[in-house]
């Protein structure tokens, strides 16, 4: 009977060992936990799309590529070096946005136009004396093509860059395609305020809210109907997109669509945490956690950190931190403050966790913390960020967060009906 009991117990440990070993080898190819990332043939990005099943829209014709280290197939090909090596496109020149086509540039940064080292191609700053490309840098082209991947934000400046791209390509009798990616953020939540006009900048440009929960392909169609571009647009969709995923939970590797958006876990906070660019508190520019870290040198970190927390905000905790940024506010100087840390991404609320912070650290410091300054036109640059005046004239007032969240409400609500038109996926 002993006997027999050793036999099962050795073959249960010999099954659990394979099955092990089978988990290993079968269902985490590759690095490990990256849930099987490589090359899968169910998700398509629109660069693939285009040049398996749309060949036609770009063979035999001038091509004029606006891009970045984002446009990359999911064998991190450049999509520079899939058409400039195929020889049926004949791409003749490139379009750098902010922070330039290598990426190379910081926030803000002129970017100047220059011949690209590997290629020999031109290369015209769409972030320098011009955002709009000119007659001139579209001489030799019969179609542009847009693949920058977005992050989910209206004040990211890439979907800009291609809104006025579309301009130009209308007066120029240019057709244009948009080769779609992912919100990295899912598609499915929008929340903040719908931008007024008044406050219209190169950080929100159209009447959308903060957190639009669009693909950069719905935002062009989008852009294009309702705002009167009316340009010769192609969106080429992807395929096996699901607008309920983060980036993270596709197969996709991510690439740093700007250089402090280093992960997936900036993307899901930045809708909120960049209001803090508007203030002079550090946004954790300089760090390894952009937009995660925040703080400044006369910020007592326990007590943020306490007062944070006491919010009971959804899916999300603060931890007291300190950092030193390496550029931008506060360089060089040991700063205080709080680490963000979202424990629940479909709980989380950026937007309102965004002003959260900005009103605690405005209550808790009131003759430290500032606004920037107001320009000529009585306008901060809290103000363009936020897309309005009234939230940061409601946070000088005492107003509350419940207050300011509902006031933008029926605005958000009417924005939601217009963007279901235009949803791909």
């Amino acid at each position: 009977m002993k006997k027999w009991i050793l036999m099962f117990l050795t073959a249960v440990l010999v099954l659990s060992s394979l099955s092990t070993v089978d988990a290993h080898n079968g269902n985490d190819k590759g690095k490990g936990n990256d849930n099987g990332k490589g090359k899968n043939k169910q998700l398509q990005l629109g660069i693939e799309v285009l040049l398996k099943d749309e060949r036609q829209l770009v063979e035999g014709k001038k091509v004029g590529l606006i891009t970045n280290p984002t446009g990359v197939d999911q064998e991190l090909t450049s999509i520079v070096d899939l058409l400039y090596n195929d020889p049926g496109i004949e791409l003749t020149a490139l379009y750098g946005p902010e922070h330039g086509v290598r990426g190379s540039a910081q926030a803000g940064e002129y970017v100047e136009s220059y011949t690209d080292e590997k290629t020999g191609l031109p290369v015209y700053s769409l972030y320098g004396q011009t955002r709009k490309p000119t007659p001139e840098m579209l001489e030799n082209i019969d179609v542009l093509v847009f693949d920058i991947q977005d992050v989910g934000a209206r004040f990211y400046t890439y979907i800009y860059t291609m809104a006025y791209a579309m301009e130009a390509a209308k007066e120029n009798n240019i057709p244009i395609i948009v080769l779609d990616r992912p919100n990295p953020i899912a598609g499915t939540k929008v929340e903040g305020p719908v931008l007024d006009m008044k406050y219209a900048s190169f950080v929100g440009n159209y009447a959308i809210p903060l957190r639009h929960g669009m693909t950069v392909g719905e935002l062009a169609l989008l852009f294009n109907k309702e705002f009167g571009i009316n340009s010769d647009l192609t969106v080429i969709e992807m395929k096996g997109w699901k607008r309920n995923t983060y980036y993270d939970e596709t197969p996709l590797e991510f690439v740093m669509p700007s250089p402090n958006m280093p992960t997936v876990e900036t993307t899901v906070v930045y809708p909120g945490a960049a209001l803090i660019e508007g203030t002079n508190v550090s946004e954790g520019r300089g760090t390894t956690k952009p937009f995660e870290l925040i703080g400044a040198p006369f910020i007592n970190a326990d007590d943020l950190a306490a007062s944070l927390n006491s919010l009971e905000l959804s899916g999300v905790t603060f931890r007291a931190a300190s950092f030193t940024p390496t550029i931008s506010k506060h360089a060089n100087t040991l700063s205080h403050g709080v680490q963000i840390h979202v424990t629940n991404r479909n709980a989380f609320k950026p937007v309102e966790t965004g002003i959260h912070i900005v009103k605690t650290i405005h209550d808790m410091y009131p003759e430290d913390f500032e606004f920037r300054a107001e320009n000529a036109q009585g306008i901060s640059f809290f103000d363009n960020l936020m897309g309005n005046s009234w939230v940061r004239k409601g946070i000088e007032e005492g107003r509350s967060v419940e207050e300011l969240t509902a006031e933008w409400q029926p605005e958000l609500k009417k924005f939601e009906k217009v963007r279901k038109k235009y949803l791909l996926y």
